[in-house]
């Protein structure tokens, strides 16, 4: 069975970045869904794909009979279900909330005569009853886009912080040809001896044993790994932490066809070996000749 959750709480909390870090999770997600046309959308196939991971709702004031609605609307989707939604439940105190919407310049649901603290006090005594049924509170206060969707991902994945969203790529290149521009970490490895001017290692490329050998039997190679190695073991957990969707090393030698091919390659199979299941891409290795 599906992982199935219930967005709800105070306008202005962060229920939109709540909702992203699910979709980042690879959940089907609705934004302002009216609680009693849930059970007819789960008869829909679409939540049956091998894609999704899990389903997860926004419902809150916006829809003007959800209070109202919102007990028979749990009660009929477990009987559709057999299974209880997880709902969670966003808060902040009354000044950050004053302070987001004059940010964002968004009207409250319960936009009227009254002043907008009026309004945000109102919602909060009419969401106390929901604020009950739920099975996590999250107080939103202190907490940045970042921190909240942190904690949304930890919640998800019961605080296995193994799990990482962070997408790693590595790709090498040629500096001829331009760094890629979606490099987040540029290496150049211009510094190495090259295979280039070795005539029988010259047609060859850093994916073959040959030009490997070559390249990662340097000293300079051997101390520039372990250091390099050891910079992305200790920079790769802070990205996660930040929830960078993707992080791109970029390797480059002159050509993008010997040494940044053949390091790319290792540190491909370094983190292959940590479980980071990152991609390799050696954009130029083929470069030279296809343009000679």
């Amino acid at each position: 069975m599906q992982k199935f959750y219930i967005i709800t709480g105070l306008s202005g909390s962060g229920k939109t970045t709540a909702v992203q870090a699910f979709e980042d999770a690879s959940f089907y997600c609705v934004d302002n869904m009216p609680i009693e046309l849930l059970p007819k959308f789960l008869d829909l196939p679409l939540k049956e794909s091998p894609e999704i991971k899990g389903l997860a709702f926004v419902m809150d004031m916006r829809s003007k009979n959800f209070i109202s609605n919102y007990a028979q609307g749990i009660a009929s989707i477990e009987d559709h279900l057999s299974m209880t939604p997880r709902i969670i439940f966003l808060e902040a105190a009354e000044n950050k909330l004053l302070q987001r919407f004059s940010q964002t310049r968004r009207q409250h649901p319960l936009t009227n005569e009254k002043s907008l603290l009026d309004n945000i006090q109102l919602e909060k005594r009419m969401m106390a009853p929901i604020k009950k049924t739920a099975h996590h509170i999250i107080d939103t206060t202190h907490l940045n886009v970042h921190q909240l969707k942190s904690q949304i991902l930890d919640l998800i994945h019961d605080g296995d912080k193994s799990i990482s969203l962070t997408k790693i790529n590595i790709i090498s290149f040629g500096f001829k040809y331009g760094i890629p521009n979606d490099a987040d970490l540029v290496m150049d490895m211009r510094f190495l001896a090259n295979p280039y001017f070795i005539k029988e290692l010259k047609s060859q490329d850093g994916e073959s044993e040959a030009v490997k050998h070559f390249v990662l039997s340097q000293n300079e190679t051997r101390i520039f790994l372990e250091k390099y190695l050891n910079l992305l073991d200790y920079l790769i957990p802070l990205y996660k932490m930040e929830n960078k969707a993707y992080l791109t090393i970029a390797v480059g030698c002159t050509g993008g066809r010997h040494r940044s091919v053949a390091i790319a390659r290792s540190i491909y199979e370094h983190l292959i070996k940590k479980r980071l299941n990152p991609g390799l891409i050696h954009r130029d290795i083929d470069r030279d000749i296809k343009e000679t």
